[in-house]
């Protein structure tokens, strides 16, 4: 049931990983473009040239982000990122399973919340603050 109710932001997410699997313009000799998507340990892992570019440039954090969550789905800028970012972003997998489609609203609520009270949208959400903590206590 767990996938059943994650599912809304897991097919976002699947959706936003076929990005994986294209090569952006330019020589597309052998080997000039790694890219993947793999299943570890029932989730479905990303990454590739087109979704680095995303979370370096397209998110609220200065810089960009190195993985980011929807649902069963993690997409990460290579695959260090994700190696690196796997703990942190298997508790927001556990946040989809237990919040459902609410998560997405209530993540962007929270950042809100954050932001009202002087915080920073990505770094004080309730959210995030959870992954951190419990990703550095594995």
């Amino acid at each position: 049931m767990r996938y059943v109710w994650a599912s809304p932001a897991t097919v976002i997410g699947l959706a936003l990983a076929v990005f994986a699997l294209r090569r952006p313009p330019g020589p597309k000799g052998p080997g000039l473009h790694a890219r993947q998507i793999a299943i570890v340990d029932g989730v479905v892992e990303a990454h590739g040239p087109l979704l680095g570019w995303g979370l370096a440039h397209l998110t609220i954090v200065p810089g960009g982000v190195v993985a980011i969550t929807f649902g069963h789905v993690v997409l990460g800028r290579n695959a260090d990122a994700l190696d690196w970012t796997r703990a942190h972003e298997r508790v927001h997998v556990a946040q989809y399973e237990k919040w459902g489609p609410l998560f997405l609203p209530a993540y962007v609520l929270a950042s809100l919340w954050a932001f009202v009270r002087g915080g920073h949208l990505y770094f004080d959400n309730r959210f995030e603050r959870e992954a951190r903590s419990k990703a550095l206590s594995n």
